[in-house]
């Protein structure tokens, strides 16, 4: 029997910013980040981190505007400000691509009457990047893992790292070893 993941208190936590997963800003902007606006905040943030900060960005603003994230994709490349990374690329074709198995093993990691509706957009959007990268790329399941953990404590709610920590646990442990 696979474990059910439930955040303390039986909730997904109290979101920030008035209701939303985090305010958009500069052309996109998932959530409001902590530690005076640096991503990564003290810590140096790798290539990959960026990229996947900015895949996050994309993923957010395409579901926010309810637009096809390949054309905010092509949008945002265009725009070129900041500059669109061939890793961003590839999390947000991945994530489209395979959206609907991913959106299948992330809701049968939730725990019982959580769906990926109810969860804040930024959480729903980091688990897709996670789950893409823990079934479709070399990346260490643990590496996956950390980094959308981390990324989620700059910018959701305080049950945020706990809550995506214990599901995404629960999709790597139910992966299949072909």
């Amino acid at each position: 029997m696979t474990a059910r993941t439930t955040p303390p208190g039986g909730a997904a936590g109290k979101v920030k910013n008035g209701g939303t997963a985090g305010k958009v800003k500069n052309g996109g902007a998932a959530g409001k980040m902590k530690n005076g606006g640096a991503a990564g905040g003290v810590r140096n943030s790798s290539t990959q981190t960026k990229a996947r900060k900015r895949a996050l960005d994309i993923l957010f603003e395409a579901e926010l505007r309810e637009t096809d994230p390949l054309v905010t994709l092509a949008e945002r490349a265009a725009d070129a400000e900041p500059p669109v990374r061939d890793y961003t690329r590839e999390l947000v074709r991945g994530v489209n691509s395979h959206q609907d198995t991913i959106d299948g093993r992330i809701a049968e990691a939730l725990a019982a009457g959580w769906s990926l509706a109810r969860l804040p957009r930024v959480d729903r959007n980091l688990m897709r990047i996670a789950v893409y990268e823990i079934d479709h790329t070399t990346v260490p399941d643990a590496v996956a893992v950390s980094e959308a953990v981390g990324l989620v404590a700059q910018l959701s709610t305080d049950d945020s790292p706990a809550f995506l920590n214990g599901v995404l646990g629960t999709v790597v442990a139910t992966k299949s070893s072909s």
